[in-house]
């Protein structure tokens, strides 16, 4: 049988179509990639928790003003701190069971200037 170059041009648009279709469809992650999430993200909760000070103190002062803001943004971000070394820990202990995260932004990093809150603690993932 003799392919031309229109015929394999649709049979690879079509492959293509097939897996990024199957691709967006459902996100998972394998156990192995869940534990693995779960182990950095409690270790890095644990070691980068401390920058939810600063964080919370730019966010205040950013709402309100300066002397608000400091010792608001203190506050606030050493309950946060505690918070998400509170989730480390327990992230750390638990990375054999594969949940979704409790504390959002899952690393402090992911976006700044995003206010942390936390979910349910210990939802277990669907297969």
């Amino acid at each position: 049988m003799k392919y031309t170059i229109p015929s394999f041009a649709g049979m690879l648009l079509t492959a293509c179509l097939a897996v990024s279709t199957s691709a967006q469809a459902e996100p998972t992650e394998s156990y192995g990639q869940a534990v693995g999430r779960k182990l950095a993200s409690g270790l890095a909760n644990i070691t980068t928790g401390v920058a939810e000070i600063p964080k919370n103190i730019i966010i205040i002062n950013n709402q309100s003003n300066f002397a608000y803001g400091f010792v608001g943004g203190t506050m606030k971000g050493l309950l946060h701190m505690a918070g998400r070394l509170g989730v480390g820990v327990v992230d750390l202990v638990t990375a054999p069971i594969p949940t979704y995260p409790i504390v959002y932004p899952n690393y402090i990093w992911e976006d700044f200037y995003a206010e942390t809150t936390y979910g349910p603690a210990m939802v277990p993932q669907q297969p």
